[in-house]
């Protein structure tokens, strides 16, 4: 199983992006948990986003209203729109994938780097 993150860049304030992060080797279901992560220089991993199997989203208080995060089964990918960009929200970005059932492996991508200029 792997994880592939894209879309990162750099953006200028307000701007937007558009992170994918690609699933590959097994299928991801409605019903697993799927998020976004991100760490700044110095900073903890923080939880940026989720999407749970009821339909459930999870954000981080410094992004609601912002960031989006949605899935497409069919194309096995994960999405995380992000609007009004703020340089506090550079950071190298990771996708999280835990699929529904007890002691099932957790699996993470390598990340993609989102870096928001002044």
């Amino acid at each position: 199983v792997q994880l592939v993150e894209s879309g990162g860049g750099l953006v200028q304030t307000g701007g937007s992006l558009r992170l994918s992060c690609a699933a590959s080797g097994r299928s991801i279901s409605s019903i697993d948990v799927m998020g976004w992560y991100r760490q700044a220089p110095g900073k903890q991993r923080e939880l940026v986003a989720a999407t749970y199997g009821s339909g459930t989203t999870n954000y981080a208080d410094s992004v609601k209203g912002r960031f989006t995060i949605s899935r497409d089964t069919s194309k096995n990918t994960v999405y995380l729109q992000m609007d009004s960009l703020k340089p506090e929200d550079t950071a190298v970005y990771y996708c999280r994938w835990k699929p529904y059932g007890l002691g099932s492996p957790e699996y993470w991508g390598q990340g993609t780097e989102v870096t928001v200029s002044s």
